[in-house]
């Protein structure tokens, strides 16, 4: 069986390797840039992903890229505590939850598919239409020398990402990614200690918000190396210059104010070297992912918002319950379904939870209730129901304890 992969972004790159884990070998993967430079900022896997590449043997190179959090806080722009759990193994999973640099997991995850399965990364290839050929699917690349190629496969996975090209020819008429309204400067800075050093936050509420979560240090940090995400509802548009550098200082001062005794967030975003501005957008639920042979994994299926964390970690997800599936149902056609409906209602229901704010609830309900702060958070929000949103959610995402620690593996041996 002949596979090919558009995308080598987090999701492209570990569908390769789980093919590559249940028996498949004559895997290509097509990816429009020109080189893999292992950009952006940082990451959190959860526990479920960590146990998917720990299953492909992707352990030990993996946890060290990154920095395992022991504790999630969520405050009131205030600095009040909203609510606060263990996270990882502190929480009772058997794997760790690990905050990752984005590029460096890619690059990782790239030399472990060479190294398992060669040269089968085609860069500057760039796929521009597909039609079906029997059984087969033919997808057409455009080369950086304006040249076209025509690929067939069995079987062909859009992992393109948010702006698939894949989606785009299934639905033409899609357009762009809708916008939620607000705006989010992402960067990676070096700070003082702050609590335990372990500890990832989330201060504020649905119309402004902070997020910092330590990563690896580096050589010559003086301090904890974090990634940070502002995030503020403002007036605008998503045709705006997105995905660009923006001088640190005027998005500090948008923060002023909220400086705790252990952590002073304007300090954090003005030491930034550099802030990349996004909007935050995602994608509607799709009616299907897949037609004839083709179908759709990761972002190019269900891009959410990054509330929950959880965006790299459902690529990851569904690329080992696609190889699962095709390595254990004999018929391709059967295969696809099977994948598709263990995964896209699911992903239609945690895409509709982050659209809800997702776990970060319990920040919505405390601005509502208590919008100058608050004695004692019980008084506003019952232990109950702080404790129902943080469950509910790992619920719909697949990673509660107990789920997770029992379910079976997706590892398999294809005969």
């Amino acid at each position: 069986m002949k596979i090919v992969i558009v995308g080598a972004g987090i999701g492209g790159l570990a569908a390769a390797l789980s093919l590559e884990a249940a028996g498949f070998r004559d895997i290509e993967i097509h990816e429009r840039s020109s080189e893999i430079r292992g950009l952006g900022v940082g990451l959190n896997l959860l526990p479920h992903a960590i146990r998917e590449l720990t299953e492909l043997g992707l352990d030990d190179r993996i946890r060290a890229l990154g920095v395992a959090p022991a504790t999630l806080s969520y405050l009131t722009r205030h600095g009040q505590l909203i609510w606060s759990e263990p996270r990882g193994v502190a929480a009772g999973y058997r794997w760790p939850q690990l905050s990752v640099h984005r590029g460096r997991l890619q690059l990782a995850l790239r030399d472990a598919v060479i190294e398992r399965l060669g040269e089968v990364i085609h860069l500057g290839s760039r796929l521009v239409d597909v039609r079906p050929a029997g059984d087969r699917e033919v997808a057409r690349f455009e080369n950086r020398d304006g040249s076209t190629a025509d690929v067939e496969a069995d079987v062909l996975i859009g992992a393109d990402g948010i702006h698939s090209a894949l989606r785009a020819l299934r639905y033409p008429e899609e357009g762009a990614p809708p916008w939620s309204g607000l705006t989010l400067w992402r960067g990676v800075t070096v700070v003082p200690d702050f609590l335990d050093g372990r500890t990832m936050i989330m201060a504020g509420d649905p119309e402004q918000k902070f997020v910092a979560y330590p990563l690896a240090s580096e050589p010559g940090d003086e301090g904890i190396r974090v990634n940070f995400i502002a995030e503020r509802r403002q007036a605008g548009s998503a045709d705006a210059d997105w995905n660009r550098a923006v001088d640190p200082a005027p998005i500090a001062r948008l923060f002023d104010g909220w400086s705790y005794d252990w952590l002073d967030i304007p300090s954090v975003i003005a030491r930034a070297e550099q802030i990349l501005e996004y909007p935050m957008v995602d994608r509607d639920p799709l009616p299907r992912w897949t037609f004839g042979r083709t179908t759709l994994l990761g972002d190019a299926a269900h891009a959410m918002y990054p509330n929950g964390s959880n965006g790299g970690s459902q690529a990851i997800l569904d690329a080992r319950t696609l190889a699962f599936h095709l390595a254990t149902t004999p018929d391709t056609d059967a295969a696809l379904a099977a994948y598709e409906q263990a995964r896209r209602p699911a992903m239609t229901d945690l895409l509709a939870s982050t659209r809800a704010t997702g776990p970060e609830l319990v920040m919505q309900l405390a601005r509502e209730r208590a919008p100058e702060g608050f004695a004692d958070v019980h008084d506003v929000i019952p232990a109950e129901e702080l404790e129902e949103v943080a469950n509910g959610y790992k619920r719909a995402a697949g990673f509660h304890p107990s789920t997770l620690n029992e379910r079976a593996s997706l590892s398999v041996v294809r005969a």
